[in-house]
């Protein structure tokens, strides 16, 4: 949804925000007023009368659709701040060290790194992404590790107990994650709970967990709580985010790089 020439009509808007909330997996008020075109009061408004008529829930800065099992639509993400996450995944890839052994979790954040990655020497890549292991099986040099799972079919990832599982016979010096939400406060943040648990025990498998998120992740928040702040030692994101929020981060002696 592209930001709105002239203000929507209550149910055309309506619609939109409904659509918007469910392709994404939530929405944030001030986003939805500037793609919308209308003020936050008018967002604030329609969410509430949505919400009333059972077709969304309201949580903390906006909204989120009902069902626990809605993700954002790759297609649409992969489009959302093409520029930011290749600088983003560019920078990524510079704290790669040659032999050592990663793992980078599914993402189009985090797939924005790969290409980076072909002129590593003795890289060993673990991951539970089917993406992440197409784009990276051209390059001989690095060593794959796919972690078995029940595939989820809308990110092609592999979930559950055997990749927890497959992923305790290594020793992992540095983890790469992406985030729906990421705040100085709550943690990271994702949209499906039933892959909760999986993500969970990826993100927290190294010393170090590198979070790959552009400035649109520190506005808004997924139901399901991931890892808490204190995890994550590095951040990575991008020149638009707000200096207040990423001091937040830095006084909780957070790494945090902008690029």
């Amino acid at each position: 949804m592209t930001p709105a020439t002239e203000p929507l009509l209550g149910p055309k808007r309506q619609r939109e925000l409904l659509n918007y909330i469910r392709a994404y997996g939530t929405g944030h008020v001030t986003e939805l007023a500037r793609v919308l075109g209308v003020s936050a009061s008018t967002v604030r408004r329609d969410l509430n009368e949505l919400q009333e008529k059972g077709l969304l829930e309201r949580v903390h800065g906006g909204a989120a659709p009902l069902s626990d099992d809605v993700e954002p639509i790759r297609p649409l993400r992969e489009v959302s701040y093409p520029g930011e996450k290749q600088r983003i995944g560019e920078r990524a890839a510079t704290l790669v060290d040659d032999h050592s052994t990663v793992l980078i979790l599914g993402g189009t954040t985090t797939e924005a790194m790969l290409p980076y990655l072909g002129l590593k020497h003795g890289l060993t890549v673990l991951t539970n992404s089917l993406m992440v292991v197409n784009r990276l099986s051209q390059y001989s040099e690095i060593d794959l590790v796919v972690l078995g799972g029940v595939l989820r079919r809308t990110e092609m990832s592999l979930l559950g107990h055997l990749t927890i599982a497959g992923l305790s016979e290594f020793g992992v010096d540095k983890v790469f994650s992406g985030a729906f939400g990421v705040d100085p406060e709550i943690g990271v943040t994702g949209t499906n709970l039933n892959e909760t648990q999986t993500d969970r025990s990826l993100a927290s498998s190294a010393a170090e967990l590198i979070l790959l998120a552009d400035h649109s992740k520190f506005a808004q928040r997924g139901p399901a709580k991931l890892v808490p702040i204190s995890a994550v030692t590095t951040l990575i994101t991008d020149t638009g985010a707000d200096d207040d929020t990423l001091d937040r981060f830095r006084a909780l002696s957070i790494d945090v790089i902008t690029c």
